[in-house]
């Protein structure tokens, strides 16, 4: 009973190669490793082309992505169009403060600005500009600094409202940015 496999036949592995099914590596020991080796140098490989092109890409676009970038609330300010002469430090705002040479004008809601505000300053809620513009801004001239602020350093009215100044005529106005945060914790005076 050659064929059948009993007795004195060429065995499973006989018949398995014969239908091209036997693998002579199956047995060789490490095999497995030499396979997922591979596998492992082919991935490597295909992750390292993948980064070479992404950053040959970025090189050669002329608006590529910086390598460091600076994301602080005054970088993303000038990023999203503001001139970066607008944007005034809590140490020259707070020296403007103390010597009367500045206006700070609270971008914030009404209810936000009672409940606390920098000592002697305006409230011109950026929502409520076109109404409120005349009532708080008729006795400043023009040529007076004014420090806009609002609270937290995502928040965008003391930027919208400082451009909105700049078209009344108003080139002297600036941006404190997360203005009452800042002021508060640096202990300066507050209403």
């Amino acid at each position: 009973m050659e064929g059948s496999g009993f007795g004195k036949g060429r065995g499973s592995q006989g018949r398995e190669k014969e239908r091209g099914i036997y693998r002579p590596m199956d047995n060789v020991p490490g095999k497995n490793n030499d396979v997922l080796c591979r596998a492992v140098r082919q991935s490597l490989g295909v992750l390292v082309l993948a980064v070479l092109i992404g950053l040959s890409g970025n090189a050669l676009r002329h608006d590529g992505l910086p390598w460091i970038g600076d994301w602080s609330p005054p970088a993303q300010l000038v990023r999203s169009g503001v001139p970066e002469g607008m944007i005034i430090a809590l140490d020259e705002a707070a020296a403007l403060f103390h010597a009367g040479g500045a206006v700070f004008i609270d971008a914030r809601p009404e209810e936000a600005f009672r409940a606390g505000h920098i000592a002697g300053a305006r409230n011109l809620p950026w929502q409520d500009f076109e109404n409120r513009f005349s009532e708080a801004m008729s006795d400043l001239p023009p040529d007076s600094i004014l420090i806009t602020y609002c609270d937290g350093e995502s928040c965008s009215l003391s930027k919208d409202l400082s451009l909105a100044l700049l078209g009344k005529g108003y080139p002297f106005a600036r941006i404190l940015v997360n203005g009452w945060t800042v002021w508060k914790e640096a202990g300066l005076p507050a209403e």
